[in-house]
Parts: C-alpha cells; structure tokens; sequence
C-alpha cells in the first residue's frame, strides 16, 4: 500500500465529506422515487458500495483483505446510521443532526487522546471548539423551531440518546480504524459494508427492500453507491492512514455545510445570516485543518 501524506489525506476526507453531503439528498429524493425506507436505503447502500469497491479492486484483492477487524467496524457503522435514523424520528432532522456531528469530534478527540494517545496541537483544539458553534449556528433555527410540545420531552430526549449512540458510534468506527491503519482501506470499506448490510438486513426485509424501478430511481441508487459511499469511504479509511482520528472527525463536519449548500442551490432552501455566519466557520475550522494538516499532529 502506497503511503499517504498527511496533505493528501486531508485532500482525502474533504472530498469524502463533500460526497456525504450529497447523500442526504439522494437518500431524500429515494424516499420519494423508490418507495424505500430509510432502512432499506441504507442496505442498498452497503451493498452497493461493496459492490463498486470490489469492481474497482478486484486485480489487486487478496485473502488478507478481509480481516477480523471489519467484524467491529461493520457493526459500528451499522449502529450509528440506524441510530441516526431513529434520532430523526424521535427529535426532528435538526436536533438529531446537531448532537450526532457535534458530538462526534469530541467523542473522538477524547478517545483519540486517552486511548490512541494522539496529541491535540493549539490549531486542531481550536478548531475542535470553533467547528460545533458552527454547526450550531449552521442549524439554531431549524432547532428552536423543531416540534416539542413539552420542550424536552420523553420524545426528544430518547432522541437525543439515539443521537448520542450515532456519534458514539461514528467516533468508535474512526478510532478503530485509525489504530488499524496498517490495514488496507478498500478492505476495510468493503468488509466494513458487508457487515453493517448483515446487520440491516433483518430489519430492512420485513418492510421490503425492492424498489419501485425507473430511471430516476436506478439512476438515484448507483449515485449512493458509488459516490456517497464507495468513493466517500474509501477516501476515508485511506485518510485514518495518515491523520489523527480527530483531525478526521473534524473535518469530516465539511459534510454539513455541503448539505446546506446543496439545500440553497438545489432545493431553493434559504438560509438566514446566522446560518450563513455558522456555515462559513465550520468551513473556516475545516479549511485551517486541512491546511495545517502537515504540521499539526
């Protein structure tokens, strides 16, 4: 395996989260064109990427590929998108999305350190406490707006625990990736897949996984497949070769601001100024670290 730069890496992961912020809106409009469940989406989606992932590998795979360490990261990743969902319908889109990504990079920057022994340079703490205001303000108003009858009620609150579980869940995959960096990456990403497909399956074939064919909706699917996934986590896994699990994590939040951009540009959301101040110091915090990604480790 050809070794990484900690520039390229950075390179890496912002392209993997550019990626991801597309795959929301694809997951929406398969919601709508596919008739598939949030569930059945994320199945089609594994198994999709593992597909393009093999295709693309296929020459150079060998045995050692597929360890025992995709076992763990196939279920974490598993558990943090069905509990990501589940935040969403306990707490609103809003909440759920606050408190997983926010979460994340501190659940990771705390694991990275007690467990990795990763050191936090003055530029990565600053932005690991710039990057979750932004992110707050990125979404305040979509938050102070979101349904509760009660404030925080049984219904948020169980919200918020499952958003909690998602960013857990995130931060452990990335952990545990990072300190099996010598692993090969495609491998990891495919096993990876291949688990966390067995893992939905179960709950996925109850309510049907079968989409309801046509153009847009084959088109949407491929798009998941290789681009949100295959390619996203392939550049991922590639980028824990060579950068902190926290630098990862961090940067990793560019997903955010992507989203909303495509909500602008796409959708005809709107966002107001304090959105629009919150979106540009999440890219700030995720800009700095890319480009001091060589020097801060």
């Amino acid at each position: 395996m050809t070794p990484v730069s900690a520039r390229r890496g950075a390179v890496y992961v912002s392209v993997a989260a550019t990626a991801w912020g597309t795959g929301g809106a694809a997951g929406a409009l398969l919601f709508e064109s596919g008739h598939l469940g949030p569930v059945g989406v994320s199945l089609w989606r594994y198994l999709l990427g593992a597909a393009f992932l093999l295709a693309l590998t296929r020459r150079a795979a060998r045995p050692r590929r597929l360890t025992w360490h995709v076992l763990p990261i196939g279920v974490g990743m598993a558990v943090y998108q069905t509990a990501y969902f589940a935040a969403i319908a306990g707490s609103g889109v809003a909440v759920a999305t606050v408190v997983t990504m926010g979460a994340t990079p501190i659940i990771t920057a705390l694991g990275g350190r007690l467990l990795l022994r990763e050191p936090l340079g003055p530029v990565a703490r600053a932005a690991l406490a710039a990057a979750p205001v932004g992110l707050v303000l990125l979404t305040w108003e979509s938050v102070v707006r979101a349904d509760s009858p009660s404030g925080i009620g049984a219904g948020i609150g169980a919200g918020i625990g499952y958003a909690l579980l998602s960013a857990a869940g995130y931060a452990g995959v990335t952990l545990f990736s990072r300190y099996h960096r010598e692993a090969d990456p495609q491998g990891t990403a495919v096993g990876g897949f291949a688990v966390g497909a067995a893992c939905l399956a179960p709950f996925a074939l109850p309510a049907g996984v079968l989409p309801e064919l046509s153009v847009s909706s084959v088109a949407l699917l491929v798009y998941l497949g290789a681009v949100p996934t295959a390619l996203a986590y392939g550049l991922f896994f590639r980028a824990l070769t060579a950068l902190p699990a926290t630098t990862v994590s961090i940067i990793s939040l560019g997903e955010a601001a992507g989203a909303a951009l495509i909500g602008v540009l796409l959708f005809g959301e709107r966002l107001t100024p304090l959105a629009w101040g919150g979106c540009a110091l999440l890219l700030a915090a995720v800009a700095v670290l890319a480009l001091k990604a060589e020097t801060e480790m």
